[in-house]
């Protein structure tokens, strides 16, 4: 009975990593449970065991984006860096600005924008990453709403890299974006 369980497990994992990339890729709109199915190499009885409806798939594999997204985040600012150098760090880390933000994306597609489910964890994500950077700014000493204007304007920031170096193709945009935050940041560190 277990190696059943375990099996089933395994199903569903392939068919959520499957479902996550190809939303990444194409959009939950754009993507078949044809697809998933494909990309997983599960068999169709599996995906409807684990999965009744595309939009049961859907909201599985944007919440556990959004989840995982938010932790990458997270984990930049566990340490014991000073709270700038954190939000400096988050700021300037790698990222393929050609793919995109993997929630980013999320809101340029109508099946998640039409559907609360889907947008909830969308909504979630950057709620949750605003209120990690606000902390950090707060903790340097900023005064609660400021902090929280500051980190809607960096996380704005980043997603705007992310669309300027898609639409020019040039993954230079978005460094040039974020260093140019990282710079404002420290500039006004300094004012104070």
């Amino acid at each position: 009975m277990r190696l059943e369980h375990n099996k089933h497990s395994d199903a569903r994992e392939q068919l959520l990593v499957a479902a996550q990339a190809l939303f990444a890729e194409a959009g939950v709109a754009a993507t078949t449970p044809r697809q998933v199915l494909e990309r997983s190499g599960i068999g169709q009885g599996s995906l409807y065991h684990h999965f009744p409806s595309k939009r049961d798939l859907a909201r599985a594999a944007v919440e556990r984006t959004a989840q995982e997204q938010l932790q990458v985040a997270e984990r930049g600012f566990i340490g014991d860096q000073p709270p700038r150098e954190r939000i400096r760090a988050y700021l300037l880390r790698d990222r393929d600005a050609l793919a995109g933000c993997r929630i980013g994306r999320l809101t340029s597609d109508q099946a998640v924008m039409s559907d609360a489910s889907l947008l909830e964890p969308v909504e979630g994500y950057f709620s949750g990453l605003i209120d990690l950077l606000g902390g950090a700014l707060e903790e340097s000493g900023i005064p609660r709403d400021r902090a929280q204007d500051r980190a809607a304007a960096i996380v704005s920031v980043v997603q705007g890299g992310y669309v300027l170096a898609r639409a020019t193709g040039d993954p230079e945009r978005m460094r040039s974006a974020v260093r140019g935050m990282a710079e404002l940041l420290e500039r006004q560190q300094h004012d104070q």
